[in-house]
C-alpha cells in the first residue's frame, strides 16, 4: 500500500516544514524511497533542503494536486510527503471533499495520514478542534507536539481535544526541544540533517563537536518515536 503523508497545521510558524524535513531524512536514512511535494514554491523546505527528492505543487489548482495521488498510485512502494504551507488548508479540504478522496483511499491502495503540527498556543488547539469536528475519525491523524515552539501543552490537555483525538485513533509524535543556535546554523546553511551531523569543518557558522552530538541525539530520539508510527 502506498503511504501518503500530508504535513499541515494551517498556522504559520508551528514547525510544519521541520517535520517534513525530519520525515524526509528518516526515509533517506532507512533507505525507503519517497517523493516530496512542496506547496510553498518560493521558500519551500523540501525544495530547499531535499531538492533531489522534491517537486513544487500548486495548492489552488486541482490538476496540480491530482499529481500527488497519481504519484502515490504509480509506485506503491514509494512514500509521498506533502509539506503544506500556512493558509493552504481551505484549498486542500475543498480538493479532498470534491474528489471524495477519503472514500477512495482503500480502492486506490493508499494509506493516508495527516500530520497536524502544533505549538503550545490556543490557535493550534482551535485548529485541531475544527479538524476533528470536520472529519471525526475518518482522517487518520498524527498530532505532532513540537516542543521547539513551546514545551508546555497545558492548553491542549485542558481543552480535552487531545483525549478526543486519541479516542478517534490519533497517534502522538513529540518533537523534543533542540538548541536554538544549532537549528539556526543548520537552517542558515540550508543543510540536511545528515550534512549537519557529518560536516566536521570548523568555522563560526558550522556546528561544533558537541552541537553535532546534540543534533544527532535529538534526531535519534525523534526516529525512535517515528518508528512507532505508520511511516
Amino acid at each position: 500500500m502506498s503511504k501518503l503523508h500530508l504535513i499541515g497545521g494551517e498556522k504559520g510558524g508551528v514547525g510544519k516544514s521541520l517535520v517534513a524535513r525530519v520525515l524526509a531524512q528518516y526515509l533517506i536514512d532507512h533507505e525507503r524511497p519517497f517523493i516530496g511535494f512542496d506547496t510553498d514554491q518560493s521558500h519551500g523546505a523540501l525544495l530547499r533542503f531535499y531538492a533531489d527528492f522534491a517537486a513544487p505543487v500548486a495548492i489552488d489548482r486541482y490538476e496540480s494536486l491530482d499529481l500527488i495521488i497519481e504519484a502515490a498510485v504509480a509506485e506503491p512502494d514509494r512514500r509521498v510527503l506533502v509539506d503544506l504551507a500556512a493558509q493552504t488548508h481551505p484549498f486542500l479540504m475543498r480538493w479532498m471533499e470534491d474528489s471524495a478522496l477519503l472514500d477512495m483511499t482503500d480502492e486506490l491502495g493508499i494509506g493516508l495520514t495527516y500530520w497536524h503540527v502544533m505549538d503550545s498556543g490556543q490557535d493550534a488547539v482551535d485548529l485541531l478542534r475544527q479538524l476533528l469536528d470536520r472529519f471525526g475519525g475518518r482522517l487518520p491523524l498524527v498530532l505532532v507536539l513540537n516542543e521547539i515552539r513551546g514545551d508546555r501543552f497545558d492548553l491542549l490537555e485542558a481543552s480535552g481535544q487531545r483525549a478526543r483525538a486519541e479516542a478517534l485513533g490519533a497517534q502522538i509524535l513529540p518533537i523534543r526541544h533542540l538548541q536554538d543556535t544549532a537549528m539556526q546554523k543548520i537552517d542558515g546553511h540550508s543543510s540536511s540533517f545528515w550534512s549537519a551531523v557529518n560536516n566536521k569543518d570548523k568555522g563560526p557558522h558550522n556546528l561544533g563537536l558537541l552541537e553535532r552530538q546534540r543534533v544527532k541525539i535529538w534526531l535519534n530520539r525523534t526516529y525512535q518515536e517515528l518508528a512507532k508510527l505508520p511511516v
